[in-house]
């Protein structure tokens, strides 16, 4: 495997001289496959056998001419015999081989011919002995010179992760658990990788466990104590007489073989289960497979309390792309001809630190690698000529190492293995650049590691654990204010300082600020978060962001919400947000918007970034109990009842109540929230606020319910409830409108393009999951309706989980209304109407049904469309493009409008 590839060549040309005149499949074969693996520094008898028994789809037993299990069967013919019939009998052996042991590999030859299929890739290649030297690439399997390309969503992924649960699920069964059974898969995770990524032979461990372990498994734990010991030890100080199969494994180093664990115990399934997970084809898997690993064997409980997300390649690539690599790349385009600033490029990038502080399984930090190791080769070539690769040492020309990285984890396990994601990493690269320039490179023994230390990222001093770093990055833990334990809530508010109502934010918003303290220290230093859309919205973005703004924070690059996705088993859906953000204003500042949160981003270069990730000014919603626009109707929440349901029926209880009692009739109104509004749900209260008490002792049923709601609020332990109880037949709070009213729901899906928004009647009584707008007009009604105002909502307005949470304070009092004239006033009003008969042409449909994002009726459609041409037209504005360019317009007109506010000066009571 250390041979050059110019060696390679070089022996395959003399192969082929060699074996141009034989013709005798019995006599030559074997000493021809043997010299075969020569070319390439290999000794077959290590890797593959010969006449290797085993059963054909007939029945019959057959012998395979040379298997070398998982990867190579070959089948050999004399001289000018049919190949392809070849192949035929070579595949018939398949269905007497166990999956693991399944090639991915066949050739077939008759010494002047050769023919290679790639099962995986579903491709063959066919060419003459005499051109063996040309097509030597095509067996980089064999010589290590395999470029691989990973695939993030390949299946291969995900089949690993599961078959590596499956195995902790089976030793935690058994009572290994803790610490040691942590340590136990990563060391057996390392081993996977590197016998299938060259830092062992191929099928090297598994092999090992086949050959010399029981099948029992009753001795697997014996022979995995030993060569982890052995893996831990210099071959120079290695007992001279150690198995030879032992000793063929090398030094790894590194501490991860170091600790001496207590013996675990295997049986026959476990034992299979590994030799499982061995079949695997490891190069193939994505590093992001470790996040998901992780996820994968946790159970529920923890992962909900540790706010665990692992993200796919994809997503990792939306954060370090804009917070770095764009810009590096970038710069090495403008110097790609000036080998001198080549050399210091290549400096730079060696010396470059990054930070994640929340690192889980090391998923950010191992990409970022990966992606600075592509840009160190593509330097290398552009320095150095890779056809010359023989005359070079890549071992000196290679200067990015793990080294570069940091992380804290307040978890050993996943700690434990963004470690070792970072070392493969680094090997999956040393592979990549010896395939680039045709010489063999490993670094074996590990001599630098990346400093992941276990341990609470809130409570440690970051400058203690990585010095200066450039950047810092990453997706700390999605945890809501509900979620957090007592101690989560405690270091939250320390975080912020003790900053008022911090209590009531996301957990992230600890590392947001930790970021902003520490770039203080470090005012070059750039940051860039994987957050919940939630610190940008409603009452969270008024507390966090004047907080940070007031310490320098400036954002300047953002990605709007989009779908969270995982390669995680049972992940989970959220809505998230990138922020990178510094001490320092950067010059060219982005925007990545999305037309739907499951599609690709698109960029936006913008001027300035504010807090709810649209092109404004740093202006930061505070809730306002009154309009911003002083003509606007006020919105009021509807009435709270306060009566633990027993003023509340359904439509059988309605029913039943006034059968016995046919004089309640006139006291039962219809009650509404969002969620009955919305779907038309019929639902009834006891509306009691006129009734005189002999009219209530009629009414024995009623009497017993306004009974009941009297006990319930004298036993309540406020005093403000118990105050209630003094009119027991009331709701606790009225704030009825007298007339028609417009309403507004509190929570809508976000899966609509529009809040369900429309009118009711006095006797349509509003909870306090409706918000009512009293005495409004069709022009009203047209406003809050229209795609402008929704943009604003969707925006700034909080969220209950994914869907929208509508607030009178933030959302409606801060809306900036427009200053129409009486003509677009009157084109509001006639849009509005078309709207309100547009729903009324389908019979019997919901607002639910009308404003289904798939089925929305075109009439309903078209209505909307003239509508927001009537209300654009009232802001001067037409052509709007993307929702994030009304949101900006906005924003303007809110600082504009809020400037032309007298401030009120309160007279000081004596």
């Amino acid at each position: 495997m250390t041979l050059s590839r110019n060696e390679i060549r070089n022996r395959a040309l003399a192969f082929s001289r060699e074996w141009a005149d034989e013709s005798s499949e019995s006599a030559e074969a074997k000493t021809f496959w043997d010299g075969f693996f020569t070319i390439f520094g290999m000794k077959r008898r290590r890797m593959a056998s010969f006449e290797y028994p085993v059963k054909k789809s007939d029945g019959a037993q057959g012998f395979i001419d040379l298997l070398w299990k998982g990867v190579l069967l070959v089948e050999h013919k004399s001289r000018g015999k049919n190949l392809d019939r070849a192949d035929r009998q070579a595949r018939d052996y398949f269905p007497g081989l166990k999956d693991r042991d399944l090639p991915r590999y066949v050739l077939v030859s008759d010494f002047e011919k050769f023919k290679l299929y790639d099962l995986d890739a579903e491709v063959a290649h066919e060419f003459d002995l005499v051109d063996l030297h040309k097509n030597i690439g095509l067996f980089g399997f064999i010589s290590g010179y395999e470029s691989q390309s990973l695939k993030p969503e390949d299946p291969v992924n995900i089949d690993a992760a599961v078959r590596m649960g499956k195995l902790h699920d089976q030793l935690k069964s058994i009572g290994y658990v803790g610490h040691s059974l942590e340590l136990y898969l990563v060391r057996l995770l390392f081993l996977l990788f590197s016998e299938d990524t060259g830092i062992f032979e191929k099928r090297q461990f598994q092999d090992y466990i086949e050959q010399r372990t029981g099948e029992d498994g009753s001795d697997l734990a014996h022979h995995l104590a030993t060569l982890f010991h052995v893996l831990n030890t210099p071959v120079e100080e290695r007992l001279k007489n150690l198995d030879e199969q032992l000793f063929a494994f090398p030094y790894v180093n590194g501490k991860l073989f170091k600790e001496t664990l207590p013996p675990a115990s295997f049986d026959t399934a476990m034992r299979e289960t590994l030799l499982e997970a061995c079949g695997l084809n490891w190069s193939q898997i994505s590093p992001a497979v470790f996040g998901s690993l992780f996820q994968s064997i946790m159970d529920s409980v923890a992962r909900r309390s540790l706010g665990a997300h692992y993200t796919t390649e994809k997503n990792i690539l939306k954060l370090i792309k804009p917070l770095f690599l764009d810009r590096l790349y970038e710069e090495l385009g403008k110097i790609r001809k000036q080998p001198k600033k080549l050399v210091e490029f290549h400096l730079k990038l060696a010396g470059l630190k990054f930070f994640d502080p929340a690192c889980g399984c090391g998923n950010f930090l191992v990409i970022a690698y990966r992606e600075l190791r592509k840009l160190e080769i593509e330097v290398l070539r552009l320095l150095y000529d890779p056809e010359k690769g023989g005359q070079l040492d890549i071992s000196t020309m290679i200067l990015l190492d793990v080294d570069q990285f940091y992380g804290i984890e307040i978890e050993e396990f996943p700690a434990q293995i963004a470690q070792v994601a970072l070392w493969l990493t680094d090997h999956q690269m040393n592979m990549k650049i010896s395939v680039e320039f045709g010489q063999y490179f490993c670094r074996l023994p590990l001599r630098k590691s990346a400093a992941i230390i276990h341990g609470n990222s809130l409570s440690l001093d970051w400058m203690e654990i990585c010095g200066k770093a450039d950047y810092i990055l990453g997706n700390p833990p999605f945890l809501g204010k509900k979620e957090q334990s007592a101690t989560q809530k405690k270091e939250l508010v320390s975080a912020l300082s003790n900053h008022k109502n911090a209590s009531s934010l996301d957990y992230v918003s600890a590392w947001y600020s930790k970021a902003a303290a520490y770039m203080v220290n470090f005012p070059d230093a750039q940051t860039a978060f994987v957050s919940t859309n939630s610190i940008t919205q409603g009452e969270q973005a008024g507390i966090l962001w004047p907080f940070l703004l007031n310490k320098g924070v400036r954002i300047n690059f953002a990605h709007r919400t989009f779908e969270w996705t995982s390669e995680a088993r049972g992940k989970a859906a959220v809505h998230c947000v990138i922020i990178g953000f510094g001490l320092v204003d950067s010059e060219e500042k982005i925007i990545f918007e999305y037309h739907s949160i499951k599609e690709d981003p698109f960029a936006i270069q913008v001027s300035k970034i504010n807090p709810y990730l649209v092109e404004a000014d740093d202006l930061v919603l505070q809730a306002r109990r009154d309009c911003l626009d002083p003509k606007a109707p006020d919105m009021r929440f509807g009435s709270m009842p306060n009566d633990k349901g027993h003023l509340h029926l359904t439509p059988e209880e309605r029913a039943n109540l006034l059968r016995c009692e046919p004089g309640a009739e006139p006291w039962l109104k219809r009650i509404m929230g969002s969620k009955e509004y919305i779907n038309s749900i019929e639902r009834w209260c006891l509306w009691l606020v006129d009734i005189k008490s002999p009219q209530l002792r009629l009414l024995a049923q009623v009497k017993a319910r306004v009974q009941k709601v009297k006990e319930i609020r004298l036993d309540s332990s406020r005093e403000e409830t118990r105050r209630l109880a003094d009119t027991p037949y009331a709701f606790g709070e009225i704030r009825q409108p007298t007339s028609t009213y417009i309403a507004v729901p509190k929570t809508s899906s976000e899966n609509r393009a529009f809040i369900p928004i429309g009118f009711l009647e006095a006797d349509d009584i509003a909870n306090t999951e409706l918000f009512t707008v009293a005495e409004a007009s069709l022009y009203n009604f047209g406003i809050l309706t229209s795609t402008m105002h929704m943009a604003w909502m969707r925006t700034v307005c909080g969220r209950l989980k994914s869907d929208y949470r509508y607030s009178a304070g933030i959302v409606y009092n801060n809306y900036p209304w427009p200053s129409p004239s009486e003509k677009q006033i009157s084109e509001i009003e006639l849009a509005a109407q078309d709207v309100l008969d547009a729903r009324s042409m389908v019979a019997g449909a919901s607002l639910a049904d009308l404003y289904d994002p798939l089925s929305m009726p075109v009439p309903l459609v078209k209505a909307h469309q003239k509508l927001d041409r009537a209300v654009d037209s009232a802001y001067g504005k037409r052509g709007l493009k993307s929702e994030a360019e009304r949101v900006s317009f906005l924003f303007d007109l809110h600082k504009t409008l809020l400037a032309n506010i007298p401030v009120k000066v309160r007279k000081k009571i004596r």
